[in-house]
């Protein structure tokens, strides 16, 4: 029976491909590229096959960390592209858009339908009728201003 001190080339391989399937089940790309850190390290013990496994466990522990590390990095500066931006930005969309009001607004704030939908609306003060513009939005209401 092989003790631990015996550890093949292909052990590591094996963790390798274990790891990148947790990655498949659980996304985060944290057991990726541990996954990656423990295949490069079957890959040493292959072409040095009296590697101590001390020091396989470290190679592992540092290049997993660093791997980690510089992928996070990577990601902030490098985020996806999203298909659709506005993707939970609320109102986003609206942002151009122009109508006339239905009631007047009071004190800088009312109330308008647009696109079927209820919202608070803020401005100017401005008779019913006005045409406006959606400038912004700012949380859930929609700052307008006269065309």
């Amino acid at each position: 029976m092989e003790s631990f001190t015996d550890v093949q080339f292909w052990y590591w391989w094996v963790f390798a491909l274990f790891l990148i399937a947790v990655e498949v089940f659980a996304p985060g790309a944290i057991a990726l590229w541990m996954g990656v850190s423990a295949g490069i390290v079957g890959g040493l013990v292959f072409l040095f096959p009296d590697l101590l496994w001390e020091k396989q466990i470290i190679i592992f522990a540092v290049l997993s960390v660093v791997s980690v590390a510089v992928w996070r990095i990577y990601a902030r500066k490098h985020p996806p592209a999203s298909e659709n931006p506005n993707l939970n930005k609320r109102g986003s969309d609206l942002v151009g858009q122009t109508f006339a009001l239905t009631s007047d607004l009071k004190n800088g704030v009312g109330r308008e339908t647009v696109n079927g939908v209820i919202w608070k609306i803020k401005g100017g003060d401005l008779p019913e009728g006005t045409k406006v513009s959606i400038t912004s939005v700012e949380g859930t209401a929609l700052i307008v201003e006269p065309e």
